[in-house]
């Protein structure tokens, strides 16, 4: 049986890096960056929107380095919001992608973030999903996502922190990311990711208020209101410093609202990044 989060490969930045993809060759290109949660991958971040998306778009959802099926070389040294800049960057050089837009959960809105701020040639437009990106105290919910470690029952406890409605999380959501994050080598790498002191790697990932404030592209800010992983006064801080941009506040939902609120953040979604 063929394992859908195992998609196609490539060479990017030096990296064989899997990625999915989706839609229409020529439609205009979008990258999903998924968050930083043990056992995740492009495919388990965004199959469920990957669909709707694909009507509009030619979507492009890699693992980044340390997560999913993408090689994790042994001779990194340190994960930093520069080398993984570098490696989405890489992703879109290897493509031929000269600019995309791009939405980013957690983790990812953070990269998405850095490379508006770095590369602004590279970004149309981005959303951001719960992201992180701002420096903010690290919440109970991240440090549990961070330093998880494997077993079934502690992947169902820290996928029902994720979403507002426990009832979301279902034995299949559960055991898939708990098999994920136990394959050959998989926890290892994760660990490598975000040792202690945590509060200074979740810093790393921020990007200067000043950098932010002079970002260009258009941005849509979206955000679960009882996120407890990455809190909803970030999203307000991201409205007040990017000049060109909405925010858009769902109530009733924590930090997976492309889960939680399907069908509503498509529509959201879509007409922003096809304007203009």
């Amino acid at each position: 049986m063929s394992n859908p989060e195992i998609g196609k490969s490539i060479v990017a930045a030096g990296i064989r890096t899997n990625y999915i993809e989706a839609g229409t060759p020529g439609a205009p290109p979008l990258v999903l960056i998924h968050g930083s949660g043990p056992g995740v991958t492009g495919f388990a971040n965004w199959n469920g929107i990957m669909p709707a998306l694909a009507e509009h778009f030619h979507v492009f959802a890699p693992d980044m380095v340390g997560f999913g099926y993408t090689d994790v070389p042994d001779d990194i040294a340190d994960f930093t919001l520069d080398f993984w800049v570098g490696h989405i960057v890489g992703f879109l050089d290897a493509l031929g992608i000269e600019r995309a837009s791009f939405i980013g959960n957690s983790y990812g809105g953070g990269l998405s973030l850095a490379v508006a701020a770095r590369h602004p040639d590279r970004v149309a437009r981005f959303v951001l999903m719960g992201a992180a990106g701002l420096k903010f105290e690290m919440s109970d919910g991240l440090r549990d996502v961070w330093g998880y470690e494997p077993s079934e029952a502690n992947m169902r406890k820290l996928m029902e922190t994720f979403a507002y409605n426990p009832a979301l999380v279902t034995d299949a959501i559960v055991l898939s990311r708990h098999n994920a994050s136990i394959r050959p080598g998989s926890h290892e790498a994760y660990s490598r990711l975000f040792p202690e002191p945590r509060q200074a790697r979740l810093d790393g990932l921020a990007t200067p208020e000043s950098d932010i404030a002079a970002i260009s592209a258009p941005a849509l800010i979206i955000h679960g209101r009882e996120d407890v992983i990455v809190p909803v006064d970030v999203a307000y801080r991201f409205s007040a410093l990017l000049k060109h941009s909405e925010l858009h506040v769902f109530g009733e939902c924590g930090h997976w609202t492309q889960i939680e609120k399907r069908d509503r953040f498509v529509e959201v979604v879509i007409p922003f990044l096809t304007a203009g």
